[in-house]
């Protein structure tokens, strides 16, 4: 089926203009003013923004708290209606499996029935076997280009030590894999989440009491020189603070291959929506903790600089209700992770593009452009001849409050409940499927498929092609 999207104003990470699109099959195959030919179905962008699909490249469907577990791929159409139509789910490698074995049971069992976004992974290493390194460098020819290690979580099965990191990036590097780590000190936050709870601060507060930014800047730091040592790259997930984000600049200045990205919610909110009463502050508990609004600031700063290259939302959908209540009387027994693939984009318009702290072709670049270089879609991310026909016709007239009364993330709760949202999402193409009409999802299950992310993606671009933003 041949589809003309006419007269709508086409935003690219480095363009602006009033064009058309025509979408053949699953691909754009033409941009341009004026374009005419027969089409099966025409429709009139006047007055809309006509934006890539955005690439979510920090999602968790998968993940497990003490027994607890996440809703799945069956919410995937959250990300849909929100804009985003790939996103790249980090996958929990299990005891003695390889990566790539448990990646594809998962896939089989639990992704490719239900999704309704294209998807690819992100293997976790939980088992750092010597025999799991030497996989590494074989994942690439299984559509897997990055790995993660986690220096937080203290106890937990996906806590990884130096030793386990430096192996991984000296593996990953002649293969093409980026490395990307979750960034916190696990040792001296179990030790400050011990003092807290002997002296009896146990409510959601103390999450953030427990995880100042020095664990942050720390266990950052560590990751650097770590990938210094082994002469590899280096990707740094949710930065949260100003300290945090100058080290990754500062390291990235002096041509060391090092990224990061930063998500929604350090963007809009703070520690102090930890503190809301009625253990409302639960639903505000997330690793690395909310900062302040200062940290917001520099943040924004960041990423309209590329000192930070992608914004995600680390989606975590766990109800509040039920299983953010284990922590009722022990704040360390919350699960960790907010919902919000869904109001991603929505959160960047309104209070990054409409308030002047990015512009449009820089919100592109952070929600759709780099995030799909970073990791090696090279077929996603941007509106040119003969990539997907991933699509989204944007209202920016609209005017709303985020309500979870609206959200498809299949939890009891929203994150940005009461916030105002300038602008909708009127129309989603997924490789030319029509999956979001006049705001309403219409796709169905296993609409999505996995996408072979490629190895090589951003963090490998050579030293003497890199330039400092500072």
């Amino acid at each position: 089926m041949s589809i003309l999207i006419k007269h709508g104003t086409i935003v690219t990470a480095v363009d602006e203009f009033v064009g058309d699109v025509l979408i053949e099959g699953e691909k754009i195959t033409a941009v341009g003013a004026n374009l005419e030919g027969k089409a099966d179905k025409i429709i009139d962008a006047s007055g809309k923004y006509i934006l890539p699909g955005g690439i979510d490249q920090h999602v968790h469907y998968s993940f497990d708290f003490k027994g607890e577990r996440v809703r799945g791929f069956e919410t995937s159409n959250a990300a849909v209606a929100g804009g985003t139509t790939t996103v790249i789910e980090f996958v929990n490698q299990e005891q003695g499996k390889g990566i790539a074995e448990t990646i594809a049971n998962y896939d089989q069992k639990e992704v490719a029935p239900y999704a309704m976004a294209d998807y690819s992974f992100h293997g976790v290493i939980c088992d750092p076997r010597d025999e799991v390194f030497a996989e590494i460098p074989t994942l690439p020819e299984k559509g897997i280009s990055t790995v993660k290690l986690f220096m937080a979580y203290k106890g937990l099965p996906f806590h990884s030590d130096d030793e386990a990191i430096f192996k991984a990036l000296r593996a990953s590097k002649e293969a093409g894999v980026t490395v990307m780590v979750h960034a916190e000190n696990a040792d001296v936050i179990d030790a400050l989440q011990k003092d807290c709870l002997r002296e009896g601060n146990t409510t959601p507060y103390y999450h953030a009491v427990s995880r100042p930014p020095l664990v942050e800047i720390e266990a950052t730091e560590r990751a650097i020189n770590l990938a210094k040592m082994a002469d590899a790259p280096i990707y740094i997930v949710h930065v949260t603070a100003k300290e945090v984000m100058e080290t990754v600049r500062g390291a990235y200045s002096q041509g060391v291959p090092v990224y990061g990205e930063t998500c929604t919610h350090y963007l809009v909110l703070d520690k102090e929506d930890l503190a809301r009463p009625n253990f409302e502050g639960a639903k505000y508990v997330c690793s690395p903790a909310l900062r302040t609004k200062q940290d917001q600031e520099a943040l924004w700063e960041a990423v309209n600089k590329g000192w930070l290259n992608a914004v995600s939302s680390d989606h975590c959908g766990f109800n509040w209700q039920k299983q953010k209540h284990m922590g009722i009387d022990d704040f360390t027994n919350i699960p960790n992770g907010s919902p919000g693939v869904q109001d991603r984009l929505s959160v960047m318009w309104t209070y990054g593009v409409n308030q002047g702290k990015i512009s449009k072709q820089r919100l592109v670049d952070l929600f759709a452009t780099t995030p799909a270089k970073n990791n090696g879609l090279s077929e996603k991310g941007h509106i040119g001849v003969g990539y997907d026909a991933d699509l989204v016709i944007f209202d920016p007239d609209h005017r709303a409050v985020i309500s979870n009364e609206d959200s498809l993330h299949g939890v009891d709760y929203n994150t940005y409940e009461g916030m105002k949202m300038e602008g909708k999402v009127e129309s989603v193409f997924l490789r030319g499927k029509l999956m979001v009409d006049r705001g309403n999802f219409i796709g169905e299950e296993g609409d999505g498929k996995f996408i072979h992310s490629k190895a090589y993606g951003l963090a490998y671009d050579a030293k003497e092609k890199r330039t400092s933003n500072v």
